[in-house]
């Protein structure tokens, strides 16, 4: 039968009660979860997603957020708040892990034999769960964005070590960090924990659909990039991380490069009472073929 998560899986969502695809993606995989919300947006979520599975944002963790600027409340501060609370909430429900996600990916995607194939089951959280699980000393983990790996390729290994974790996280609770920054909140959480000899796996054999950012209302595309662009959050990245960060020019616009070469040599190591069988567990997937067109999902 197909899985779910082990582990409690959290939306971090600000303007976006209309289109929340997350929140439907989620919902036709039939994975359980909880969005946080602000309060005063309570109404238009609770009146498209069942109420049981909204949290209200405590504001003392938008008061107390380090957003690595002195600006304070000129703007917004992000959804590093959001995420802290995320955080602490898990930790509260005796969770030793947790998934936060942006509240724009509008699937999950399972990469193999160069096919991008759409997932409708949670199973693909249950495996990189169990994945990570092996290792004692990885921190961070998630899918990558699907328009990076592209189909039809054979040159994308099934994860990466050491790299940046972004809008889909699925992190360890017992870890002293907490998220910061205005902006590249992600970027910054996982050069802490690789600095601090940690590792990081990024999956490319699981992906999100993640929008494009600027694609989508609401999220930080109003408080930020249609009106500063994304000079203020590239220059932040450097200002945060000068070893490792510097800025460049791409796509017509501004943009932060971080060298993650100084992390390559931080190892795995597994966990003595592991053992790995050699048997292929498809934690209950098969491919089905869907509609008119034959579009190939997993289920």
């Amino acid at each position: 039968m197909p899985m779910n998560p082990d582990h409690p899986l959290y939306i971090v969502s600000k303007g976006r009660a209309e289109s929340r695809l997350t929140s439907k993606a989620l919902e036709s995989m039939k994975v359980p979860y909880h969005i946080v919300i602000e309060e005063q947006e309570y109404p238009q979520y609770a009146a498209v997603i069942d109420k049981d599975k909204i949290l209200v944002l405590d504001k003392a963790y938008q008061r107390d957020y380090d957003t690595f600027d002195t600006l304070r409340d000129v703007k917004s501060k992000g959804p590093g708040a959001a995420r802290n609370f995320v955080w602490d909430h898990a930790i509260s429900k005796g969770a030793g892990w947790h998934w936060v996600m942006d509240d724009n990916i509008r699937c999950f995607v399972r990469f193999n034999k160069n096919r991008q194939i759409t997932v409708r089951t949670g199973s693909v959280f249950k495996a990189m769960e169990d994945f990570v699980g092996r290792y004692k000393n990885v921190a961070m983990a998630g899918p990558n964005y699907f328009m990076f790996v592209p189909r039809k390729t054979n040159t994308y290994p099934p994860f990466v070590l050491n790299t940046r974790i972004y809008s889909c996280n699925f992190i360890r609770n017992d870890l002293p960090y907490r998220w910061r920054g205005r902006y590249n909140e992600d970027t910054d959480l996982s050069l802490r924990m690789l600095k601090d000899k940690w590792v990081t796996i990024q999956f490319n054999a699981f992906l999100q659909g993640k929008m494009p950012t600027q694609h989508i209302k609401g999220g930080n595309t109003k408080e930020f990039y249609a009106k500063e662009g994304t000079y203020p959050k590239s220059r932040m990245q450097v200002a945060m991380h000068p070893d490792v960060s510097r800025l460049t020019w791409r796509f017509g616009r501004c943009h932060h490069y971080v060298d993650y070469k100084p992390f390559k040599k931080n190892k795995l190591y597994r966990k003595p009472d592991i053992k790995i069988s050699k048997d292929i567990n498809e934690y209950g997937m098969k491919l089905k073929k869907i509609g008119e067109q034959a579009n190939a999902q997993a289920e």
